[in-house]
This record gives C-alpha cells, structure tokens and sequence, in this order.
C-alpha cells in the first residue's frame, strides 16, 4: 500500500513536519552538545532524534523505504539544525523555554500524524495509536539510549511527555473508530496534548507512581532521579 495521509493541506503538512523535524534535532543536538560529543555525534543524535520515531513507524507500517530516506528534505533538516546547534548552542539554550514550547507542539503534531498514517496503512485503530506514540517519543528515547541516560519519558523526574502524546493518539484512535476524524478534530487532538504538554511544564505534573509505591526505598538508597544522568540540565524532556 502506497497510501499516505495529509491532514491538511500538502504545503502546510510539509512545512509542519519538517519544523517538527527541526526542533526534535535540536534537542538531539543539545544533549549532544551537553555530552560533549563531537561534530560527527552531534549531527548523528540530531538525525536520530528527529527521524528515529518515524523511521521505526515506516518499518511497522511496511512503508519502505522509510519516508526519511525517500525525502532529502527529511534527511538535511536535522543536518542543518545540528549545524546551528554547532556554532550557537549558548545562544539556544538560553531561550530553552521556547525551545520547550516548539517541542511540545512537534509531539502532538507526530502523535496524530503517526497515528493516522498506521490507521491508513491498515493497523487497527488503538493499535495505530500505540505506534503514533512511538512516533512521537520513539527518537527522544533512541537519543537518551545513546548519551548513556534513562529515557526521559521513563523518570519520574522529569514533567509527563508520553502522556499528552497518549492523549492525543488516543484521542485520535476514538474518532477513527467511529468516522469523525477530519482536519478539525485532528487539530483538536494536537492541541490537547500540546496544552498538556504545557501544563505539565508549567506546573511540574508528573506521572503517578505505583499505589503505595512511596513506602518502598528508592534504588540504591537514593532518591528517585539521583541515578546516573539526573540533574545534568536536559533541556528537553
């Protein structure tokens, strides 16, 4: 099957998705920097970090070659935000709430996206909300792999991020289910897991942790998030 999905118009979807594309890379990117990785690390974790939940949904789907490597576009994107992070990092992470912000508006956008384009391939809608998921957190999780750290959206220190993705590709699993998913109610889905996503920063909401789970001691005798890569400043979740 062929079959791609635009939720709105191609130019605007196209714009959207690289924009989301370019965000994620910085993040990549900054973590990177933060590690002190080279030139070479830096643009591999900016390419991993925007393409790696993407590239993992072509797979599942059986849309192959991935999209990534059918569009030059999609490759350079992370390329030249990697380039920018090269040279100006002190400047971007100085503004790291707006980078913040873009970023949360990426994950609902790959949310629903990813998830309409598993549905269209032919995946069961709440399964093809499973892999919008994946589409969302899939390269934050490959990039925090790499630089050696427990995936952010795993620690119970950091502000909810695969939640609101939840949100918003489950929202979208509903309204495929009964044929009410059009270009508004997708809009609609995006901005519930970006205001989520806002929220969660704004006012430090964090996933609840198991039912009495507060009586156990912490690994190791430590505080959660003491482990290894707590509190080195992560820009984005």
């Amino acid at each position: 099957m062929s079959q791609t999905y635009e939720i709105f118009d191609h130019s605007v979807h196209l714009v959207a998705d690289l924009s989301g594309i370019f965000i994620f890379a910085v993040t990549g990117a900054l973590v990177a920097v933060r590690m002190r990785f080279d030139v070479f690390g830096i643009m591999a974790l900016a390419e991993i970090t925007a393409l790696g939940g993407g590239v993992f949904r072509d797979l599942v789907i059986g849309d192959v070659p991935p999209a990534a490597f059918r569009d030059m576009g999609y490759f350079l994107t992370p390329i030249i935000a990697g380039g920018l992070v090269f040279f100006l990092h002190p400047a971007i992470n100085r503004i790291g709430g707006a980078v913040q912000v873009v970023d949360a508006a990426g994950l609902g956008l790959f949310s629903v996206s990813g998830t309409v384009k598993a549905a269209v391939w032919g995946i069961e809608p709440f399964h093809a909300a499973a892999i919008g998921v994946a589409t969302a957190v899939g390269g934050g999780v490959l990039r925090d792999l790499l630089a050696m750290e427990i995936p952010s959206l795993l620690r119970r220190d950091r502000e909810m991020y695969a939640l609101p993705s939840v949100l918003g590709a489950g929202t979208v699993a509903v309204l495929l289910q009964f044929g009410l998913l059009g270009p508004i109610s997708s809009g609609a889905a995006m901005l519930a897991t970006f205001v989520l996503r806002l929220l969660a920063l704004r006012y430090g909401w964090r996933g609840p942790l198991a039912w009495k789970s507060e009586q156990l001691p912490a690994p190791g005798g430590k505080e959660p998030g003491q482990g290894r890569g707590a509190g080195r400043g992560q820009p984005v979740a």
